[in-house]
């Protein structure tokens, strides 16, 4: 995209004269929310911010800036964001998941425009007023302009992959033959902004009415796939996914270049089992269920074998889980899965107060 396209701010009124020379004419409701769900990584967060606060956006209030804490301890860097101008901070006690964090922070949240991002994300200068530039100019040519997602690119400055199809049982099964960054996206060899089945709710910009059409994300995901299933309910009520890629950012630490621990299979699951329940014929749903009811036993033995009884619990949980799913019983599935995160939680903060005694 050219950068010298018109910045949104562009359209704000010129300063009457009488008016003093520092003063700013601020928005009465900000045109983007940018809505940031953290959760164990207040650094990440807070450089975040600091980085969207040198924005011009943020500067002259056509920005805000919800934060959204899925139960993280106390940490220092708190009271900081509190303090910051055009910055809000919702707390919550327990993981309630990212889709009802993001959910609550788009319900405190006022633009016409929300770009959800995750805190691991660094983006390039003026990327705020070019994002909203290019959305309102979609917008213009297309009026059920819906969904706006972007380029993507690794620490290094490589591409990274930033949207996909809609997944199937057949491509969820042969696509793991492939290499863990292209299971789940795939990446267009032309550079030109598109229409595409979804994309990736890292780096992703919404219009309220279509969030609101929708009613936001389904709170029965706890994490993962609440983006594809969002841009699918998109589609189907005739709204327009467009993917960008002449605009990016990085997302420093995605999902596939990390080891997937086993509490973090039975997340995954669950999104997927989540996903083909609601868009799957249900014969489908039935044989994903059988397949990762092999996995959870087949790697539970090998847990045992190897006398790792935290991992073969795990995986015994997933396989509970998975019959939860089979009888039907959805809500005892996901409370399941939290009394696995809560699990983890506790036995996260003991080993840190072990480690780090309190005074």
């Amino acid at each position: 995209m050219d950068s010298t396209a018109t910045s949104p701010l562009s359209v704000l009124p010129p300063l009457p004269r009488r008016m003093h020379p520092r003063l700013r004419l601020v928005p009465a409701v900000p045109r983007m929310s940018v809505v940031v769900v953290n959760y164990l990584c207040w650094h990440d967060t807070a450089t975040l911010v600091r980085q969207l606060r040198t924005t011009p956006a943020l500067r002259h209030g056509a920005a805000e800036i919800i934060v959204v804490d899925n139960d993280s301890p106390w940490h220092p860097l708190i009271p900081r964001l509190r303090r910051m101008p055009g910055v809000s901070l919702r707390r919550w006690r327990g993981n309630r998941g990212f889709a009802r964090a993001v959910n609550e922070g788009v319900r405190l949240s006022r633009g016409d425009w929300i770009l959800l991002l995750n805190p691991d994300m660094s983006l390039e200068p003026g990327f705020l007023d070019k994002a909203l530039a290019r959305a309102e100019e979609l917008a213009a040519a297309d009026t059920r302009t819906g969904i706006l997602g972007f380029g993507l690119r690794n620490a290094d400055g490589g591409r990274q992959r930033s949207a996909g199809p809609f997944p199937t049982l057949a491509s969820s099964l042969t696509r793991l033959l492939l290499p863990r960054p292209w299971r789940k996206y795939y990446l267009r060899s032309s550079t030109a902004c598109r229409p595409v089945d979804w994309v990736t709710g890292c780096c992703l910009l919404v219009r309220r009415t279509c969030w609101d059409d929708l009613g936001g994300l389904d709170g029965d995901f706890f994490l993962y796939y609440e983006d594809v299933d969002l841009c699918r309910r998109a589609r189907e009520h005739g709204w327009t996914v467009w993917h960008e890629p002449g605009l990016s950012a990085t997302h420093h630490h995605p999902l596939h270049a990390r080891r997937v621990p086993a509490h973090l299979r039975l997340v995954t699951r669950h999104a997927l089992l989540t996903y083909a329940r609601k868009h799957w014929p249900a014969w489908q749903t039935r044989v994903l269920a059988g397949i990762i009811r092999i996995e959870a036993w087949w790697r539970r033995r090998q847990a045992w074998q190897r006398g790792d009884t935290l991992r073969a619990g795990l995986f015994d949980s997933l396989g509970r889980m998975v019959g939860d799913f089979a009888r039907g019983r959805i809500a005892a599935a996901g409370r399941r899965l939290l009394r696995v995160v809560r699990r983890r939680e506790e036995w996260r903060e003991a080993l840190s107060n072990h480690r780090h005694p309190q005074p």
